[in-house]
Protein backbone atom coordinates (compact mmCIF):
# COMPACT_ATOMS: atom_id res chain seq x y z
CA UNK A 1 0.00 0.00 0.00
CA UNK A 2 3.21 2.39 0.96
CA UNK A 3 4.48 1.16 -1.90
CA UNK A 4 1.66 2.21 -4.18
CA UNK A 5 1.45 5.53 -2.82
CA UNK A 6 5.01 6.28 -3.08
CA UNK A 7 4.18 5.71 -6.65
CA UNK A 8 1.36 7.51 -7.23
CA UNK A 9 2.96 10.69 -5.40
CA UNK A 10 5.94 10.27 -7.50
CA UNK A 11 3.81 10.15 -11.07
CA UNK A 12 1.73 13.01 -9.86
CA UNK A 13 4.84 14.84 -9.20
CA UNK A 14 6.53 13.95 -12.61
CA UNK A 15 2.64 14.78 -14.22
CA UNK A 16 2.82 18.40 -12.88
CA UNK A 17 6.64 19.05 -13.98
CA UNK A 18 6.00 17.87 -17.64
CA UNK A 19 2.55 20.04 -17.25
CA UNK A 20 5.05 23.25 -15.99
CA UNK A 21 8.11 22.20 -18.89
CA UNK A 22 4.98 22.19 -21.32
CA UNK A 23 3.58 25.78 -20.16
CA UNK A 24 7.05 27.21 -20.14
CA UNK A 25 7.42 26.02 -23.62
CA UNK A 26 4.09 27.14 -24.69
CA UNK A 27 5.40 30.39 -22.96
CA UNK A 28 8.02 30.55 -25.21
CA UNK A 29 6.40 30.40 -28.05
CA UNK A 30 3.58 32.84 -26.69
CA UNK A 31 6.37 35.36 -25.94
CA UNK A 32 8.16 34.72 -29.80
CA UNK A 33 4.48 35.28 -31.29
CA UNK A 34 4.39 38.93 -29.09
CA UNK A 35 7.00 39.83 -30.60
CA UNK A 36 6.11 39.06 -34.03
CA UNK A 37 7.70 38.51 -36.99
CA UNK A 38 9.01 40.06 -40.80
CA UNK A 39 9.43 38.25 -43.44
CA UNK A 40 10.86 40.64 -45.78
CA UNK A 41 11.56 39.98 -49.45
CA UNK A 42 12.87 42.70 -52.37
CA UNK A 43 16.21 44.11 -53.65
CA UNK A 44 19.27 45.69 -52.00
CA UNK A 45 17.06 48.63 -50.21
CA UNK A 46 16.20 46.11 -47.85
CA UNK A 47 19.04 43.52 -47.73
CA UNK A 48 20.68 42.27 -44.43
CA UNK A 49 23.42 40.65 -45.97
CA UNK A 50 21.92 37.87 -48.41
CA UNK A 51 24.48 38.64 -51.21
CA UNK A 52 27.53 38.10 -48.94
CA UNK A 53 26.62 34.45 -49.28
CA UNK A 54 26.98 34.51 -53.42
CA UNK A 55 29.60 35.09 -55.98
CA UNK A 56 27.64 38.42 -57.15
CA UNK A 57 29.09 42.08 -57.86
CA UNK A 58 26.19 43.69 -55.87
CA UNK A 59 27.73 43.78 -52.29
CA UNK A 60 27.74 46.00 -49.30
CA UNK A 61 30.05 43.72 -47.20
CA UNK A 62 33.00 46.82 -47.09
CA UNK A 63 33.62 49.58 -45.63
CA UNK A 64 32.20 52.64 -44.85
CA UNK A 65 28.93 50.54 -45.39
CA UNK A 66 27.35 49.73 -42.05
CA UNK A 67 28.99 52.52 -39.72
CA UNK A 68 26.65 53.47 -38.41
CA UNK A 69 25.23 50.05 -37.67
CA UNK A 70 24.98 49.93 -34.18
CA UNK A 71 24.18 45.64 -33.68
CA UNK A 72 27.88 45.21 -35.83
CA UNK A 73 29.89 47.93 -33.82
CA UNK A 74 30.10 49.98 -36.93
CA UNK A 75 30.74 46.59 -39.13
CA UNK A 76 29.70 46.19 -42.86
CA UNK A 77 26.64 43.53 -42.87
CA UNK A 78 26.32 43.38 -46.27
CA UNK A 79 23.10 46.19 -45.67
CA UNK A 80 23.44 49.22 -48.20
CA UNK A 81 23.72 52.03 -46.57
CA UNK A 82 25.37 53.38 -42.69
CA UNK A 83 22.92 52.22 -40.59
CA UNK A 84 20.00 49.98 -40.55
CA UNK A 85 17.24 49.93 -43.74
CA UNK A 86 13.92 50.55 -43.40
CA UNK A 87 12.63 46.92 -42.69
CA UNK A 88 15.12 47.25 -39.50
CA UNK A 89 13.75 50.02 -38.45
CA UNK A 90 10.17 49.17 -39.21
CA UNK A 91 10.64 45.81 -37.08
CA UNK A 92 12.36 48.23 -34.17
CA UNK A 93 8.93 50.05 -34.40
CA UNK A 94 6.77 47.22 -33.97
CA UNK A 95 8.15 45.36 -31.25
CA UNK A 96 10.36 42.64 -33.02
CA UNK A 97 13.07 41.24 -31.01
CA UNK A 98 15.52 41.01 -33.43
CA UNK A 99 16.22 41.68 -37.18
CA UNK A 100 15.24 39.41 -39.40
CA UNK A 101 18.36 37.45 -39.95
CA UNK A 102 19.64 36.49 -44.04
CA UNK A 103 18.16 33.58 -45.44
CA UNK A 104 21.36 32.28 -46.23
CA UNK A 105 23.47 33.38 -43.07
CA UNK A 106 24.19 29.52 -41.44
CA UNK A 107 22.61 30.61 -38.19
CA UNK A 108 19.36 31.25 -39.93
CA UNK A 109 17.62 28.07 -37.88
CA UNK A 110 15.75 26.76 -35.12
CA UNK A 111 14.21 29.47 -33.03
CA UNK A 112 15.87 32.27 -34.97
CA UNK A 113 13.71 32.19 -38.32
CA UNK A 114 10.46 32.98 -35.36
CA UNK A 115 11.83 36.51 -35.73
CA UNK A 116 10.91 36.30 -39.39
CA UNK A 117 13.84 35.85 -42.14
CA UNK A 118 15.19 38.50 -45.02
CA UNK A 119 15.46 36.97 -48.04
CA UNK A 120 15.90 40.46 -50.30
CA UNK A 121 19.22 40.47 -52.60
CA UNK A 122 21.01 43.13 -54.00
CA UNK A 123 20.36 43.53 -57.72
CA UNK A 124 17.43 41.55 -57.29
CA UNK A 125 14.01 42.29 -59.30
CA UNK A 126 10.43 40.75 -59.91
CA UNK A 127 12.16 39.30 -62.95
CA UNK A 128 14.69 36.49 -63.27
CA UNK A 129 16.14 38.42 -66.08
CA UNK A 130 16.59 41.79 -63.83
CA UNK A 131 19.99 42.37 -62.50
CA UNK A 132 22.46 39.88 -64.99
CA UNK A 133 24.84 42.56 -64.95
CA UNK A 134 26.03 41.57 -61.41
CA UNK A 135 26.42 37.96 -62.01
CA UNK A 136 24.35 36.64 -59.45
CA UNK A 137 21.83 38.13 -57.41
CA UNK A 138 18.23 36.21 -55.85
CA UNK A 139 15.32 37.01 -57.91
CA UNK A 140 11.82 37.54 -56.58
CA UNK A 141 10.73 34.00 -57.23
CA UNK A 142 13.82 32.50 -56.12
CA UNK A 143 12.94 34.53 -53.22
CA UNK A 144 9.35 32.76 -52.15
CA UNK A 145 11.19 29.53 -53.42
CA UNK A 146 13.19 30.26 -50.14
CA UNK A 147 10.45 31.13 -48.22
CA UNK A 148 8.73 27.61 -49.05
CA UNK A 149 11.72 26.07 -47.46
CA UNK A 150 11.16 28.35 -44.09
CA UNK A 151 7.78 27.42 -44.14
CA UNK A 152 8.79 23.48 -44.04
CA UNK A 153 11.08 24.52 -40.43
CA UNK A 154 8.25 26.68 -38.83
CA UNK A 155 5.75 23.25 -39.30
CA UNK A 156 8.93 21.47 -37.76
CA UNK A 157 9.66 23.84 -35.46
CA UNK A 158 5.82 24.76 -34.12
CA UNK A 159 3.78 22.14 -35.70
CA UNK A 160 1.56 22.83 -38.35
CA UNK A 161 -1.34 24.26 -36.68
CA UNK A 162 0.86 26.74 -34.49
CA UNK A 163 2.68 27.72 -37.47
CA UNK A 164 -0.41 28.66 -39.60
CA UNK A 165 -1.53 30.48 -36.61
CA UNK A 166 1.99 32.21 -36.00
CA UNK A 167 2.45 33.42 -39.96
CA UNK A 168 -1.36 34.43 -40.33
CA UNK A 169 -1.48 36.31 -37.04
CA UNK A 170 1.77 37.63 -35.94
CA UNK A 171 3.75 37.70 -38.69
CA UNK A 172 3.88 40.72 -41.54
CA UNK A 173 5.38 40.15 -44.73
CA UNK A 174 7.22 43.11 -46.48
CA UNK A 175 7.66 43.56 -50.19
CA UNK A 176 10.39 46.05 -51.47
CA UNK A 177 11.02 45.26 -55.04
CA UNK A 178 10.76 46.57 -58.58
CA UNK A 179 13.51 49.40 -58.65
CA UNK A 180 15.89 47.53 -60.50
CA UNK A 181 13.49 46.18 -62.70
CA UNK A 182 14.18 49.47 -64.22
CA UNK A 183 17.31 50.79 -63.09
CA UNK A 184 19.21 47.41 -64.17
CA UNK A 185 17.15 46.36 -66.47
CA UNK A 186 14.80 48.15 -69.07
CA UNK A 187 16.58 51.78 -68.52
CA UNK A 188 20.13 50.54 -68.39
CA UNK A 189 22.23 52.21 -70.83
CA UNK A 190 23.45 49.55 -73.87
CA UNK A 191 22.67 46.43 -72.12
CA UNK A 192 18.58 47.07 -72.54
CA UNK A 193 18.91 48.14 -76.16
CA UNK A 194 17.40 45.07 -77.19
CA UNK A 195 14.79 44.75 -74.45
CA UNK A 196 13.50 48.35 -75.56
CA UNK A 197 12.98 47.92 -78.92
CA UNK A 198 11.24 44.22 -78.55
CA UNK A 199 9.06 45.56 -75.71
CA UNK A 200 7.24 48.97 -75.03
CA UNK A 201 7.11 50.39 -71.84
CA UNK A 202 3.35 49.44 -70.98
CA UNK A 203 3.92 46.27 -72.33
CA UNK A 204 7.23 46.00 -69.99
CA UNK A 205 5.33 47.18 -67.06
CA UNK A 206 2.48 44.89 -67.70
CA UNK A 207 4.96 41.75 -67.36
CA UNK A 208 6.13 43.38 -63.80
CA UNK A 209 2.84 43.19 -63.03
CA UNK A 210 1.82 39.78 -64.12
CA UNK A 211 4.44 38.20 -62.44
CA UNK A 212 4.22 40.09 -59.09
CA UNK A 213 0.90 39.01 -58.99
CA UNK A 214 1.57 35.28 -59.18
CA UNK A 215 4.46 35.53 -56.31
CA UNK A 216 2.34 37.12 -53.87
CA UNK A 217 -0.16 35.16 -54.24
CA UNK A 218 2.05 32.09 -53.64
CA UNK A 219 3.42 34.11 -50.99
CA UNK A 220 -0.64 33.62 -49.97
CA UNK A 221 -1.07 29.67 -50.42
CA UNK A 222 2.18 29.58 -47.96
CA UNK A 223 -0.27 31.18 -45.11
CA UNK A 224 1.11 34.86 -45.46
CA UNK A 225 -1.91 37.41 -45.28
CA UNK A 226 -0.48 40.21 -43.60
CA UNK A 227 1.24 42.16 -46.60
CA UNK A 228 3.01 45.73 -47.07
CA UNK A 229 4.14 46.01 -50.64
CA UNK A 230 6.64 49.54 -51.12
CA UNK A 231 6.26 50.64 -54.89
CA UNK A 232 8.95 52.29 -57.02
CA UNK A 233 10.58 55.59 -55.70
CA UNK A 234 11.33 58.81 -58.02
CA UNK A 235 14.10 57.10 -59.36
CA UNK A 236 15.01 60.05 -61.81
CA UNK A 237 15.71 61.70 -58.83
CA UNK A 238 18.78 59.13 -56.86
CA UNK A 239 22.65 60.70 -57.80
CA UNK A 240 23.20 58.27 -60.27
CA UNK A 241 20.09 59.18 -62.41
CA UNK A 242 21.08 62.56 -61.85
CA UNK A 243 24.78 62.18 -62.68
CA UNK A 244 24.26 60.20 -65.75
CA UNK A 245 22.00 62.52 -66.71
CA UNK A 246 23.55 65.74 -65.90
CA UNK A 247 20.48 67.78 -64.30
CA UNK A 248 20.51 70.48 -62.05
CA UNK A 249 20.10 70.25 -58.43
CA UNK A 250 16.79 70.64 -58.20
CA UNK A 251 15.50 68.69 -61.17
CA UNK A 252 15.04 65.33 -61.48
CA UNK A 253 14.93 62.97 -64.81
CA UNK A 254 11.78 62.72 -66.62
CA UNK A 255 12.01 59.08 -67.97
CA UNK A 256 12.48 56.76 -65.00
CA UNK A 257 9.83 59.28 -62.89
CA UNK A 258 7.25 58.52 -65.66
CA UNK A 259 7.56 54.71 -65.89
CA UNK A 260 8.36 54.64 -62.11
CA UNK A 261 4.92 56.56 -61.51
CA UNK A 262 2.99 54.03 -64.28
CA UNK A 263 3.79 51.58 -62.43
CA UNK A 264 2.90 52.57 -59.43
CA UNK A 265 -0.93 53.72 -60.32
CA UNK A 266 -0.98 49.76 -61.92
CA UNK A 267 0.74 48.23 -58.37
CA UNK A 268 -2.45 49.97 -56.79
CA UNK A 269 -4.70 48.56 -59.06
CA UNK A 270 -3.04 45.46 -58.23
CA UNK A 271 -3.26 45.07 -54.65
CA UNK A 272 -7.12 46.45 -54.68
CA UNK A 273 -7.73 42.90 -56.85
CA UNK A 274 -5.73 40.80 -54.42
CA UNK A 275 -7.79 42.35 -51.36
CA UNK A 276 -10.91 41.55 -52.92
CA UNK A 277 -10.18 37.97 -54.63
CA UNK A 278 -7.61 36.97 -51.50
CA UNK A 279 -9.83 35.47 -48.51
CA UNK A 280 -8.71 37.13 -45.18
CA UNK A 281 -5.42 38.94 -46.94
CA UNK A 282 -4.38 42.18 -46.30
CA UNK A 283 -2.42 44.10 -48.50
CA UNK A 284 -0.80 47.47 -47.97
CA UNK A 285 0.87 49.43 -50.59
CA UNK A 286 3.60 51.89 -48.95
CA UNK A 287 3.89 54.93 -51.31
CA UNK A 288 7.26 55.60 -51.15
CA UNK A 289 7.21 57.24 -54.36
CA UNK A 290 5.63 60.27 -53.12
CA UNK A 291 7.22 59.94 -49.26
CA UNK A 292 10.94 60.08 -50.63
CA UNK A 293 9.56 62.87 -53.76
CA UNK A 294 8.54 64.97 -50.36
CA UNK A 295 11.88 64.34 -48.45
CA UNK A 296 13.95 65.66 -51.62
CA UNK A 297 11.54 68.21 -52.41
CA UNK A 298 11.45 69.82 -49.00
CA UNK A 299 14.57 68.17 -47.05
CA UNK A 300 15.28 71.48 -44.94
CA UNK A 301 12.40 70.88 -43.00
CA UNK A 302 13.53 67.58 -42.20
CA UNK A 303 16.80 68.89 -41.30
CA UNK A 304 18.79 67.62 -44.19
CA UNK A 305 21.68 69.59 -46.11
CA UNK A 306 21.47 68.21 -49.41
CA UNK A 307 19.26 65.77 -51.27
CA UNK A 308 21.10 65.43 -54.09
CA UNK A 309 24.51 64.78 -53.34
CA UNK A 310 25.19 60.93 -52.00
CA UNK A 311 27.23 61.00 -49.06
CA UNK A 312 29.75 58.13 -49.65
CA UNK A 313 30.81 57.81 -53.81
CA UNK A 314 32.82 59.64 -56.49
CA UNK A 315 31.84 60.94 -59.99
CA UNK A 316 30.24 63.54 -61.00
CA UNK A 317 28.12 66.60 -59.70
CA UNK A 318 26.41 64.55 -57.35
CA UNK A 319 29.09 61.79 -56.57
CA UNK A 320 26.76 59.44 -58.00
CA UNK A 321 28.94 56.81 -60.24
CA UNK A 322 30.89 54.98 -57.70
CA UNK A 323 29.28 52.89 -55.26
CA UNK A 324 30.34 53.26 -51.84
CA UNK A 325 33.64 51.44 -50.86
CA UNK A 326 36.98 51.77 -49.01
CA UNK A 327 37.87 54.18 -51.99
CA UNK A 328 35.22 56.21 -52.01
CA UNK A 329 35.11 59.81 -50.56
CA UNK A 330 32.51 59.84 -47.49
CA UNK A 331 30.78 63.38 -46.15
CA UNK A 332 31.22 64.23 -42.47
CA UNK A 333 27.92 64.71 -41.89
CA UNK A 334 25.79 61.46 -42.57
CA UNK A 335 22.65 62.31 -40.79
CA UNK A 336 22.46 65.11 -43.02
CA UNK A 337 22.43 63.71 -46.27
CA UNK A 338 18.98 62.03 -47.66
CA UNK A 339 21.34 59.87 -49.66
CA UNK A 340 24.03 57.20 -48.20
CA UNK A 341 25.09 56.55 -51.48
CA UNK A 342 24.61 56.58 -55.67
CA UNK A 343 21.72 54.61 -55.25
CA UNK A 344 20.13 54.18 -51.55
CA UNK A 345 18.55 56.26 -48.61
CA UNK A 346 20.66 56.82 -45.58
CA UNK A 347 19.88 55.86 -42.29
CA UNK A 348 18.07 59.33 -41.45
CA UNK A 349 16.51 58.99 -44.21
CA UNK A 350 14.98 55.58 -43.37
CA UNK A 351 14.05 56.37 -40.33
CA UNK A 352 11.77 59.13 -41.77
CA UNK A 353 10.38 56.69 -44.20
CA UNK A 354 9.78 53.64 -41.65
CA UNK A 355 7.81 56.40 -39.67
CA UNK A 356 5.47 57.67 -41.97
CA UNK A 357 4.88 53.44 -42.87
CA UNK A 358 4.34 52.63 -39.16
CA UNK A 359 1.71 55.16 -38.53
CA UNK A 360 1.18 57.48 -41.02
CA UNK A 361 -2.17 58.46 -42.67
CA UNK A 362 -3.37 56.90 -45.97
CA UNK A 363 -1.64 59.33 -48.31
CA UNK A 364 1.47 57.26 -47.83
CA UNK A 365 0.02 53.54 -46.38
CA UNK A 366 -2.98 52.28 -47.29
CA UNK A 367 -5.76 51.53 -46.46
CA UNK A 368 -4.44 51.21 -43.31
CA UNK A 369 -0.76 51.31 -41.83
CA UNK A 370 1.74 48.69 -40.51
CA UNK A 371 0.78 49.18 -36.61
CA UNK A 372 -3.02 48.52 -36.97
CA UNK A 373 -2.09 46.08 -39.66
CA UNK A 374 -0.19 44.28 -37.18
CA UNK A 375 -2.75 44.46 -34.57
CA UNK A 376 -5.49 42.72 -36.57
Amino acid sequence: MEEHSWAAAIAAVVAVLFAAAAAVARAEVVDEFGGGASFIFGDSLVDAGNNNFIPSLSRANMTPNGIDFAASGGMPTGRFTNGRTIADIIGEMLGQADYSPPFLAPNTTGGAILNGVNYASGGAGILNATGKIFVNRIGMDLQVDYFNITRKQLDDLLGRDRAKEFLRKKAIFSVTVGSNDFLNNYLMPVLSTGTRISESPDSFINDLIFHLRDQLTRLYTLDARKFVIANVGPLGCIPYQKTINRVGDDECVKLPNQMAAQYNGQLRELLIELNDNLTGARFCLANVYDLVLELITNYPNYGFETASVACCGNGGSYDGLVPCGPTTSMCDARDKHVFWDPYHPSEAANVLLAKYIVDGDSKYISPINLRKLYSL
